[in-house]
């Protein structure tokens, strides 16, 4: 994957929310967490006591074109040390806990997040280890809860997975979205004419095998027909591969004769 780009960088880089990684334990997973952070243009990550040390080569390694984010992330000892300066915290797992939290799916949570940054408000979101999650003491110090819908046979998510999936809700807005399109390897459609000739010598040969029956319903399967392949986007190399198509067809039945 290519670098980081400064222009987009630039244009992606405005407030947005803060992904903690509380106690991470594989460098692997916090290099695919940035990863997928910048996919989606945020790049504001912070570690608390990552197990193996920091900086960590395995991080680097898996981040790709995102390694800026580790170089920038800032490293806490506590989870409170690391949302100090946050007004708002999501704490993200999928455990049922006897606490009483407003819980958010991750588009909500991100709505929510969209809404408070426009009003100046400083928002993170905590994810815990990937072996055990978050303990309760952090999901204590959030204000909000993020669950993700997943299947309740197996709910288990990787941590840059989860990390993921709220990176992809938050680039809705952020990341520019393409027009939709259609792309032709081609370049250009087949001019109607084409198009017209095929049909012919398909009907032609379709004729020969008594494919029109009953008569009286020639006309109308003759028109479905051509119905079918004009509101198809044909190329020329199509209608040239549909004429070998029919051709190898013709010579086959003739063969059989």
């Amino acid at each position: 994957m290519a670098g980081t780009d400064n222009g987009k960088r630039n244009a992606m880089s405005g407030p947005q929310p803060v992904m903690v990684l509380v106690k991470p334990q594989m460098g692997e997973n916090i290099g695919a967490s940035a990863r997928a952070m910048w996919n989606f243009g945020l790049d504001r990550m912070r570690l608390v006591a990552p197990r193996d040390g920091w900086p960590n080569p395995k991080a680097e390694a898996m981040s790709s074109g995102a390694g800026r984010l580790l170089d920038e992330a800032t490293v806490h000892d506590t989870t409170a040390d690391a949302i100090a300066d946050l007004e708002y915290v999501f704490a993200t797992t999928a455990r049922d806990r006897d606490l009483t939290k407003e819980v958010f799916t991750p588009d909500e949570a991100m709505k929510k997040t969209r809404d408070m940054i426009a009003n100046g408000q400083k928002v993170g979101f905590l994810f815990g280890p990937e072996r055990s999650g978050l303990e309760s003491a952090d999901v204590v110090r959030a204000n909000a809860v993020v669950s993700v819908p997943v299947n309740p046979a197996f709910g288990s998510l990787n941590l840059a997975q989860c990390v993921l999936l709220l990176a992809y809700e938050w680039g809705q807005d952020v990341v520019p979205q393409p027009d939709e399109e259609f792309r032709m390897s081609a370049g250009e459609l087949a001019p109607s004419a084409d198009v017209g000739r095929f049909v012919d010598t398909l009907v032609e040969r379709l004729d020969r095998v008594g494919f029109f029956y009953p008569e009286n319903k020639r006309d109308s399967m003759i028109a479905n027909l051509e119905n079918l392949f004009r509101r198809a986007p044909l190329t020329p190399p199509d209608i040239r591969i549909l004429h070998g198509v029919t051709r190898a067809l013709a010579e086959k039945v003739r063969g059989r004769k």
